[in-house]
């Protein structure tokens, strides 16, 4: 397998670790029941079919789960842009293509997670302007978590 690599390489920081989520204060928000077009308009019911706890909704493990605050942009064709809010589990195994929030000589960082032939592991930006990052015998290298969703705001 050939992994491309962009031009300048260089580690986007994650800028606070903001702590477990609780559990005990769940938001719950009316969910409606028609979709929202993203494409041609259609018609809007005006009725909603229930409430939708947020917690529940983007915490699936409450023990194992914590909120970080990005900074930089290697990860802005993947969605994720500086101030994200990213919810990481650190109880979800790290499989190949996940995004994971990792420690690499003691610096946090946010990529995609390759493997390689041979064992090769890799961090991998998603930007053009990044390179991505071979992890080898030598680095300290931790996975902290899986991240399972982007909180971004548009405004």
């Amino acid at each position: 397998m050939i992994i491309p690599f962009p031009r300048k390489k260089e580690v986007a920081r994650v800028e606070a670790i903001y702590g477990c989520v609780a559990a005990a204060n769940g938001v719950k928000v009316p969910v409606f029941a028609s979709p929202v077009a993203a494409g041609s308009p259609v018609l809007a019911e005006d009725y909603t079919e229930g409430m939708l706890d947020l917690n529940s909704h983007l915490v699936k493990n409450p023990e194992k789960t914590f909120i970080v605050k990005v900074s930089g942009d290697s990860m802005i064709d993947a969605g994720i842009h500086p101030e994200d809010l990213l919810v990481v589990d650190q109880g979800k195994t790290p499989e190949n293509g996940h995004i994971v929030v990792a420690a690499l000589n003691g610096e946090l960082t946010v990529k995609r997670l390759c493997f390689g032939d041979e064992d090769m592991l890799y961090l991998m930006p998603e930007n053009s302007g990044y390179s991505g990052i071979e992890v080898t015998p030598e680095m300290q290298f931790h996975i902290w978590g899986v991240v399972t969703n982007v909180i971004h705001n548009l405004g």
